[in-house]
């Protein structure tokens, strides 16, 4: 009778055992990802002019492509299972195919390209390139160039307005944003901000830009109806980031030398709140819903997880030595964070705000861009 009872007993932890294994396996796989998708991170690696391929599910390195020289601007397609990146020292534009992790194609795009974006439906590519002052159009399905603008002098950043209509460019070299027509690439008008103008954020209803210095502890606000200058905001700390909240109602901008949190009034164009984060936050990424803000801390090596609605910061996440570039997953289940100084993804369980592990990239990781297919 004992021994059978004991029989019994092992079956029953057996089961046990084998329920809880399936049971970390699904929590460890995001909630959105149905059977057959494949949930990727892409790691621009500026010391070796690499990709690496990251599976977030089995949360392990899965190829290393050479895509060229200094990579930047690592995006995902929002329609096309693609990554699309700039080689800024090798004049040329990149298309990544995921499920292959081949480089398919390559576009040259003129000398210095900094930035790049994608209409909202996929469609067409949006480059600009710094040494030959231009703004290029691509087509995505044929990967041709489909028209080309002139900007200011040194664009260094580019935003497509929510509607697709709209092409905006910051120009360093002489401190205006150019706004274009997305159709037709025609110069619709130009606008002088605050010196070395770089990050653009735009309202949903595309009536005002954002628009952060370089130079000076300033955002420029942008009228885009009459494509004139409302306000050169003082911030009181250097913008090193703008984080639009989804109903444009807040501008969040992480300040390194302020060692904290702006918070804007987007209707007021007035700084309404101040969060002390910590050494010295860099960049940052927003939950889908608005409700908490993750921002990066380059200095402490962790990463500030914070509640939007009641202004509560909580408590850091160690992640490693520099973390820099942020990206949520679709489902917002994990965070990605990339270590520029100890070459690794850092890779976050957002429900519990707890590390789960670190990844290896290539060296001198900059870029991240997260893409299901």
């Amino acid at each position: 009778m004992k021994l059978r009872l004991n029989y019994r007993l092992l079956f029953l932890l057996i089961l046990l055992g084998g329920f809880a294994i399936s049971e970390v396996a699904l929590e460890l796989r995001p909630s959105f990802l149905r059977p057959g998708l494949h949930l990727f991170a892409y790691v621009g690696n500026t010391g070796d002019g690499t990709v690496t391929a990251i599976d977030l599910v089995n949360l392990s390195p899965v190829a290393t492509i050479s895509v060229g020289p200094s990579p930047t601007a690592v995006r995902a397609n929002p329609s096309r299972k693609e990554i699309w990146g700039l080689s800024s020292s090798g004049g040329d534009a990149w298309v990544l195919d995921s499920p292959s992790d081949r480089v398919v194609a390559r576009i040259s795009v003129g000398a210095a390209p900094s930035a790049l974006d994608f209409s909202p439906d996929g469609a067409r590519a949006y480059i600009v390139a710094a040494k030959s002052n231009t703004l290029i159009e691509i087509d995505c399905q044929s990967r041709t160039v489909v028209a080309k603008a002139a900007t200011g002098r040194e664009p260094a950043s580019i935003r497509i307005s929510p509607d697709g209509k709209s092409v905006l460019v910051s120009n360093r070299g002489d401190s205006t944003v150019s706004i274009f027509d997305a159709a037709s690439l025609a110069l619709r008008g130009v606008v002088p901000v605050a010196p070395d103008p770089g990050r653009i954020a735009i309202l949903p209803d595309g009536s005002k830009a954002f628009i952060a210095s370089n130079a000076k502890d300033e955002i420029s606000v942008v009228d885009l109806k009459t494509f004139s200058l409302l306000a050169n905001l003082s911030l009181g700390g250097a913008p090193n980031d703008l984080i639009l909240k989804p109903d444009g109602g807040e501008l969040y901008v992480p300040s390194g030398n302020a060692h904290g949190l702006l918070v804007v009034n987007t209707q007021t164009n007035e700084v309404g709140d101040f969060l002390l984060l910590g050494m010295s936050p860099t960049a940052g990424v927003l939950s889908a819903d608005g409700a908490t803000l993750y921002a990066t801390d380059s200095a402490a090596g962790h990463v500030v997880p914070v509640a939007i609605g009641n202004r509560q910061v909580a408590r850091p996440i160690s992640i490693g030595q520099s973390p820099i570039t942020a990206e949520l997953t679709p489902g917002g289940d994990i965070l990605a964070v990339v270590d520029t100084t100890s070459d690794d993804l850092a890779v976050i369980r957002t429900q519990t705000s707890s590390l789960i592990t670190l990844i290896p990239t290539g060296p001198q990781p900059r870029s991240l861009a997260i893409k299901v297919f």
